[in-house]
């Protein structure tokens, strides 16, 4: 049996409209409907994609990169500002080269910081969501669980102690960041 696009799954009850004949939104006409139904499907399928865990992490992988990037550009601005060493770093260099060597220095730290970040956010939202579909709640424990998760990881290289500690540093700040910045609707609200 079909129940109504968009309706509520409700088991055993009767749909009040039939399939392909619900009321259509105002200023559509039923030469619209086809192709309403086809916008609604497509809607459909974007919203189950970005539920998605791969794609979350992919996303916010993409954001980390971006973000890094951006701040090794801003930040690169600030390390040729003594004259002294930029004499002794481009003595005998032309403007022309002078600026290459200057933009691909700029690009390898917007590279290095960009895989940087995207990897902590790719790592923290793919975990994050791991957890809260496990969980089937969205709440500050998923954040900060994945935080202690992510920082142990991030620190694994470093010993047992370190990941631990890496762990409750990345939880802590998840919980700070939960609290101050992201609002939650609390289950009386929903």
């Amino acid at each position: 049996m079909a129940m109504n696009a968009g309706s509520p799954s409700y088991p055993g009850a009767v749909p009040i409209y039939a399939p392909g004949k619900e009321p259509l939104p105002p200023g559509l006409t039923e030469e619209d409907r086809a192709a309403y139904q086809q916008t609604k499907k497509w809607e459909g399928y974007a919203a189950m994609a970005m539920e998605s865990c791969a794609v979350k992490t992919v996303l916010a992988g993409g954001a980390g990169f971006g973000i890094g990037a951006f701040f090794s550009l801003m930040s690169a601005s600030f390390a040729y500002e003594d004259p002294l060493l930029r004499q002794q770093t481009q003595a005998g260099l032309k403007t022309h080269q002078k600026a290459r060597e200057v933009l691909k220095d700029m690009g390898r730290g917007m590279w290095t910081s960009g895989k940087g970040f995207g990897k902590v956010g790719a790592l923290f939202a793919g975990i994050e969501c791991v957890i809260e579909s496990y969980r089937a709640k969205n709440d500050i424990y998923n954040s900060v669980a994945s935080g202690f998760v992510a920082g142990g990881i991030l620190a694994r290289n470093s010993g047992p102690k370190a990941a631990v500690g890496g762990g409750f540093a990345f939880a802590a700040f998840s919980a700070a960041i939960d609290l101050l910045f992201l609002r939650r609707e609390s289950p009386e609200e929903d």
